[in-house]
């Protein structure tokens, strides 16, 4: 990575002007309207007594392979929602209750989990790993998340979570590159300015894990057998723990982060560096992981013995993407066409809301995203990672700890001092949001961002423990509650005839083309290995 420029950075407010004043005339205020938004959303499958489903997908809901809005993430209980693209707010939360009620007609007395933080788990082997037919593509999904399972547990792989996808329209990516003197090619000037989203969006996502993490306890089963979490019993029945001013304890050591991943340095100054950097991970021994079997004798325990299977297993509170081609490797894609869009993974689900999140989260995340866009984003260098990395840790475990403080280049200041300044800069591009689509949504979202940096007592995380201590319920009792309020919510929820249809057809076609790729196969996995790993090769920088 290449030292970051100072001299960028006290231009940074002037330059977030120069884009708002460029949005800001009408004839580009549609642009603001037709942002692009995508949710996935994790739910696990449980018993009605609150035990993990240990029931195969439900064939009712077509194929978790090639269904377009219903499949599974590791475990075969962990069921993903996925909504189209779609600049509408509106639609895309219609769109992920419609899938909540069509999953809830099909699940008999099942009941979908309301939180991150996994239910009652009976250990390792309680978790089953996902399966997804006898395709290739199917046998390394499976093989893909037996390996997470060896690395890093099970366990962790049965934590929920929310992923958030963001990209703006064409025609803005047009006007901007003219603006800026159409230089070079659109496709790098498009991932040049989304590589500089990614970089404040590390700068800054301390914020979001404050506002919005609702994972600040875990049922004590959950780290059964497990001594050195640091984390404290919340009643002296010790049926629940959880740290006092936590946020997000899935974005922490319990969750979704690696030790191994530690000594891996990613480079979001450049698409070559983030490519190469995680290409050579995949296509690298790792001796850690050379005990389990990864094709030796036919036998696949994971894919590879590499630091990374491949790059999904990169954990990340964001990532760049582009829809890759049948075959073809994430990373491939992004080196065919660029950045394509933003994936935003660090958002836990709610236990408060119906679908994890609603309007108004979207909505600040849309200004949040956009202000991260608009705003100069020098390069980052190994210090300033490190100390982004230290904040982020912060906030998940001590976020309401009063008169928390946070390292910046200037030294350490007040979190609430913070992020006070960085909503302040948000108002701007609310402000402009509004302007695009009426009315004042975006700016009364970012209005109820500052009272609760105002006041920590209204974030989720400190709700979850307040009604834990209220109600005199564990963790596990208070998300079995919300988990059964919304259950009743969605089966009463009444679906249209053509909905209805619509998903059913979905299900029936799904489960066709799992049957037509089974067929057509005519390749050995292992040949099939060979060629998808000669992608990451030839992405290795070439030799001196």
């Amino acid at each position: 990575c290449r030292p970051r420029s100072y001299d960028k950075e006290r231009r940074l407010s002037s330059q977030l002007q120069r884009n708002l004043r460029a949005l800001a005339g009408p004839e580009n205020r549609p642009l603001l309207k037709a942002i692009n938004r995508g949710i996935e959303k994790e739910s696990l499958r449980i018993t009605p007594e609150g035990k993990l489903a240990q029931t195969p997908h439900p064939a009712a809901l077509g194929s978790a392979l090639t269904h377009s809005s219903i499949t599974t993430d590791y475990s075969e209980a962990l069921l993903e929602f996925i909504t189209p693209v779609d600049p509408s707010i509106e639609n895309s939360l219609e769109t992920l209750a419609d899938i909540h009620s069509y999953v809830y007609q099909q699940l008999d007395d099942e009941i979908l989990w309301s939180a991150s933080m996994p239910c009652v788990v009976s250990g390792e082997e309680s978790i089953p790993v996902a399966r997804y037919g006898s395709s290739n593509v199917a046998r390394m999904k499976t093989v893909y998340r037996y390996g997470l399972g060896h690395r890093y547990g099970r366990l962790m792989q049965a934590i929920a979570g929310i992923h958030y996808n963001f990209s703006m329209p064409d025609a803005y990516w047009q006007d901007a590159w003219a603006a800026d003197g159409s230089k070079g090619e659109l496709k790098d000037y498009i991932t040049d300015r989304y590589l500089g989203l990614i970089r404040n969006f590390h700068r800054y996502s301390w914020l979001l894990i404050y506002l919005y993490g609702a994972s600040p306890a875990v049922c004590a089963s959950f780290l059964r057998g497990r001594d050195n979490h640091g984390l404290i019993p919340f009643d002296k029945k010790g049926r629940s723990l959880h740290l006092p001013y936590g946020t997000a304890l899935r974005m922490g050591d319990l969750g979704y982060n690696s030790d191994a991943q530690k000594s891996l340095k990613v480079c979001y100054n450049s698409l070559d560096n983030y490519m190469h950097a995680l290409a050579s991970a995949i296509v690298t021994p790792h001796p850690d992981y050379s005990a389990f079997k990864s094709g030796q004798d036919g036998q696949y325990e994971q894919l590879n013995d590499s630091l990374l299977q491949i790059e999904n297993e990169f954990y990340s509170p964001i990532r760049p993407k582009r829809v890759a081609r049948s075959g073809e490797t994430p990373l491939s894609a992004l080196c065919r066409g660029g950045i394509e869009y933003i994936e935003v993974r660090c958002v836990d689900v709610s236990p408060f809301t119906p679908v994890g999140l609603d309007g108004e989260q979207i909505r600040f995340m849309d200004s949040f995203l956009l202000y991260c866009l608009l705003q100069e984003s020098p390069p980052c260098d190994e210090a300033e990672q490190a100390m982004l990395a230290a904040n982020l840790e912060a906030v998940v475990n001590r976020g309401r700890e009063p008169d928390l403080q946070l390292e910046t280049m200037a030294g350490p200041l007040p979190m609430k001092r913070l992020a006070h300044g960085l909503l302040a800069k948000l108002e701007d591009v609310a402000a402009l949001l509004d302007e695009a689509h009426g009315g004042d949504d975006y700016q009364r979202a970012l209005l109820a961002q500052r009272a609760k940096v105002e006041d920590p007592e209204t974030t989720p995380s400190a709700r979850v423990l307040r009604e834990m201590r209220e109600k005199d319920l564990p963790f596990f009792r208070l998300a079995m509650s919300y988990s059964q309020q919304w259950g009743e919510h969605f089966r009463a929820r009444e679906l249209s005839a053509d909905t209805r249809a619509r998903f059913e057809e979905e299900a029936r076609q799904s489960l066709q083309r799992q049957q037509e790729m089974e067929a057509a196969e005519d390749i050995s996995f292992e040949t099939y290995l060979t060629r998808f790993y000669d992608q990451y090769k030839a992405l290795q920088p070439a030799a001196e």
